[in-house]
């Protein structure tokens, strides 16, 4: 198997749960920095052109070919859209939504649109033109906080919540000005205060296959960040939340009636408590998938593989909440996975 992204937090991770799933597996590793190259976990490594270089998909197809690779996953956003779009021209098993999927998901302004035209709850969203538009765009959302966003990318880049108009001027101005994003790539949506979930759910031709769900309880470097939070969870545990399934099983067949591949969801409920869906990233594991992958009797990861090389995959209950888990990820360690049961092993409480 070849993971793009090697040395990057979501290979590392997608590398670590698919050897607790299927330990025989020989991973191969690929990235266009030798520098992050050097910290992967894989068995053996490649350093490949990047993903806008035109070389790309030649360096790809050169691996793929010498380490007789059966399977090929990408972990970052453009590498999903690329090797989607190339499937045809790679001597490997690519399982991977359709490309007119992956490429309206990573628009969330698209997205948005489209979801809610169809019933499916999103939040409102409008498209800024100008900086001159703030004011109007303002009067239609409902306050006293919006959210401002670009409307693609991840990480939450560029995303912050705003009370005036003012101050979303003055913060697109800022990324027009010194980052060289355009006025035209932010959004403004409705403030969304509820609890935040993340939903992963693996699909074969129309068929839901595995899905598991999560509630972020704090955030990494959410301090840091005007918002307050960020897209990756310092702290987060498994629940059961049948009516965050319900939306995002919705939200794919409504993509893709004949959908295949992994879905990752963020939904965060409104003001009365609906969940909705805010991004879906079509095809790409995230950064956290072992809480997802080592917790509950299915490994997500490791399905996804056998369905991948056309294994047959017949689970009796096809949504696994595997409650009473706790993930806590920090910089530069390994993310701890714990059973609330042994949350308080080898710690002596020493505060009375």
């Amino acid at each position: 198997m070849l993971v793009t992204g090697a040395g990057g937090a979501a290979a590392s991770n997608l590398i670590r749960s698919l050897r607790a799933g299927l330990p025989s597996l020989v991973v191969v590793g690929c990235h266009a920095d030798r520098f992050v190259l050097r910290k992967s976990t894989a068995d053996r490594n490649y350093l490949v052109p990047g993903v806008t270089h035109p070389d790309f998909l030649r360096g790809l197809r050169r691996v793929v070919e010498r380490e007789r690779v059966g399977l090929l996953i990408p972990t970052t956003e453009d590498e999903v859209r690329a090797v989607a779009r190339a499937r045809a021209r790679l001597p490997c098993r690519v399982f991977l939504p359709r490309p007119a999927v992956i490429e309206l998901c990573q628009d969330k302004y698209r997205l948005a649109r489209f979801l809610r035209r169809r019933g499916i709850a999103a939040p409102l969203t409008y498209p800024v033109r100008s900086l001159e538009a703030l004011d109007g765009l303002f009067a239609r959302l409902p306050g006293p906080t919006v959210w401002c966003r670009i409307r693609s990318g991840s990480g939450s880049m560029g995303a912050a919540p705003m009370r005036r108009p003012e101050q979303a001027r003055s913060w697109i101005a800022y990324w027009r000005e010194l980052r060289g994003v355009p006025v035209s790539a932010f959004t403004l949506s409705e403030y969304l205060p509820g609890r935040d979930f993340s939903c992963m759910a693996l699909w074969q031709d129309g068929a839901l296959i595995l899905v598991k769900t999560c509630e972020r309880l704090s955030y990494f470097a959410g301090g840091a960040q005007p918002s307050g939070i960020s897209s990756v969870s310092h702290l987060a545990k498994t629940v059961r939340e049948p009516r965050v399934v319900e939306a995002c099983t919705a939200a794919i067949r409504a993509l893709d009636p004949r959908a295949s591949g992994v879905f990752n969801v963020d939904l965060r409920e409104d003001r009365r408590g609906v969940p909705c869906i805010t991004e879906i990233n079509a095809g790409r594991f995230p950064s956290g998938t072992n809480v997802y992958d080592l917790t509950g009797r299915h490994n997500l990861a490791a399905t996804f593989v056998r369905v991948a090389l056309g294994g047959r995959v017949a689970l009796r209950d096809v949504y696994e909440p595997a409650e009473g888990y706790y993930t806590v990820r920090d910089l530069d360690t390994p993310t701890g996975v714990f059973h609330e049961d042994d949350l308080f092993d080898r710690i002596v409480d020493a505060r009375g």
